[in-house]
């Protein structure tokens, strides 16, 4: 059976998904995962943490497509699968990247100020 009875997204590229509750469940799950092993001060993981959440506490209670779409307000469960995935990509540069860390050396003056 077809989400929500849809035959396709409109969207050129983005198939239908017929189980975007298991998708999202593995992806947000993946992404907390990766979350807990950045510092719990990384303003990163703060907020893509309270995001992934509240998402997957969503998904856990609305079975209901288009009521899940509504409440998560991003566009067809479709655009939300693939942004779960983007995110989780994300997390996984984030964790190499470590932005948490000090800079190696002193920034250039003027490098955080704007407009200059």
């Amino acid at each position: 059976s077809k989400a929500a009875g849809k035959l396709t997204t409109g969207l050129t590229g983005l198939a239908v998904n017929s189980t975007p509750h298991i998708s999202l469940t593995a992806l947000y799950d993946r992404t907390l995962k990766l979350l807990a092993r950045m510092p719990a001060d990384a303003k990163y993981r703060q907020s893509t943490e309270a995001i992934v959440k509240e998402r997957l506490a969503a998904v856990n209670s609305e079975p209901d497509i288009s009521r899940l779409e509504k409440r998560i307000n991003c566009g067809q469960i479709e655009e939300v699968v693939q942004q779960a995935e983007r995110e989780l990509q994300l997390a996984r540069s984030f964790l190499s990247w470590k932005p948490w860390e000090p800079l190696i050396g002193q920034a250039p003056p003027n490098q955080w100020k704007w407009p200059l």
